[in-house]
């Protein structure tokens, strides 16, 4: 099983869409199936269908979100020493040379990134260029609309 990355945060997270999911989803379903059971013929039966599609979908998150816990790598970055370094679950202050734009970004597990909020994928071509690198570093990144270069400013552990 591969490990999945993900901050302390992005764990309470899916455990908190997972206990959702079990604790009101569920029932909430098992419900308007045997709801719509009562109203008679299930061929036609456009209630139960969508209440059909609904659990399927809710149980296949289920198992999504348990299948990542399971192989879950949480990582606490205020536990790990400060070098400077950038590594997963810093933040990350940078400069666009070019524009002199300053951006600021965390790297976080898949299920956490949400660009919007600065959160950034461990996979994402800023991540990867920025993974290892120091304050003071220059990296390039690889993006669709061509190469940007940008100066690390600050490393900080969040």
């Amino acid at each position: 099983m591969n490990n999945v990355p993900m901050t302390v945060a992005g764990e309470a997270a899916l455990r908190e869409e997972l206990e959702h999911l079990k604790k009101v989803e569920r029932p909430r379903i098992s419900d308007a199936i045997a709801e719509a059971r009562e109203h008679g013929d299930l061929k036609e039966n456009a209630e139960y269908h969508a209440a059909r599609e609904q659990q399927s979908f809710t149980e296949g998150r289920i198992m999504e979100i348990e299948g990542k816990l399971a192989g879950a790598q949480v990582i606490d970055v205020t536990q790990i020493a400060k070098t400077g370094k950038v590594i997963f679950g810093t933040t990350v202050s940078l400069i666009n040379i070019e524009t002199d734009e300053e951006l600021s970004y965390k790297i976080v597990g898949e299920d956490e990134a949400d660009v919007k909020n600065n959160l950034i994928s461990i996979g994402s071509p800023i991540a990867r260029a920025l993974i290892g690198k120091e304050e003071g570093d220059v990296v390039v990144v690889r993006a669709p609309g061509g190469e940007v270069e940008y100066e690390i400013d600050e490393v900080q552990h969040v």
